[in-house]
């Protein structure tokens, strides 16, 4: 994790206008809510720089509805990102999740949650999250934006078949922590899949801001798509005016 500060230091090397940023998916209510206040204490000190999301436990039921109306008030943009395998949920219970989802739609709000791959090398983080349980969650909710870190655990290949396509209308992929799981032909392909759905997240401060922009920027896409993953895609999702700025999705820490 990082402070605010870091974390603007790391942007302003990279070129990097704004990041939307949040605290870490927290059991606890109390953490969750410390860990909100000092992301809009945050904004506050770097307006227009960091552009919060809220973390809260969808378990605490009336107690998150009521920290995402706080938040929403206090000018965060989103929620997430939510890690059902570390918050002691799943996202099948429609008890747990559909008030909250309500919530989001009410406030046009999009939701980022964990997602991870059912293959490959395990890693610190790698869930139970998978495809399968993440296309049946957004079917659920076809009202909300919802944006899958780290590709969706490899969703958007699915999104060949027509049916997972129209499903996933609403669905966005970042680009997180792509460094340490695919190849740079990622980028390419899964825009060549899913179109302008494809978001810049790096998991600052695992990768470095300039690192990671260096490597998307020599993965051959068309000029159009370079500035759609960099920030037109993220600034048209949240309602951004003033242009398409870069944007990356972050994790700060008081």
């Amino acid at each position: 994790m990082a402070t605010a500060d870091e974390l603007v230091s790391s942007m302003d090397q990279a070129g990097v206008d704004a990041s939307v940023a949040f605290g870490f998916a927290w059991r606890d209510p109390e953490r969750c809510r410390e860990h909100n206040d000092y992301v809009l204490t945050s904004m506050r000190q770097h307006p227009g720089r960091i552009l919060g999301f809220a973390c809260v436990n969808p378990l605490c039921g009336t107690e998150a509805i009521a920290e995402i109306e706080r938040c929403a008030g206090e000018g965060m943009l989103g929620v997430g990102e939510l890690m059902p395998d570390g918050q002691g949920y799943s996202l099948d219970d429609a008890g747990v999740m559909r008030p909250l989802m309500t919530c989001l739609a009410d406030h046009r709000m999009p939701l980022l949650v964990h997602t991870s791959e059912p293959v490959g090398h395990s890693y610190h983080g790698k869930g139970t999250i998978t495809p399968d349980k993440v296309y049946a969650f957004v079917r659920q909710y076809p009202e909300t934006d919802i944006v899958l870190a780290h590709w969706g655990g490899g969703l958007p290949f699915y999104e060949l078949m027509e049916e997972v396509r129209k499903a996933c209308a609403r669905v966005y992929y970042d680009t997180a922590a792509s460094l340490f799981l695919y190849d740079d032909r990622v980028f390419r392909l899964a825009t060549s899949l899913v179109g302008d759905r494809v978001l810049w997240g790096t998991d600052y401060p695992l990768i470095g801001h300039g690192r990671f922009r260096r490597r998307v920027e020599a993965a051959g896409l068309s000029p159009g798509s370079l500035e759609g993953i960099l920030g037109g895609n993220a600034a048209r999702l949240l309602g951004l005016s003033g242009g398409e700025p870069h944007l990356a999705d972050s994790q700060a820490h008081p």
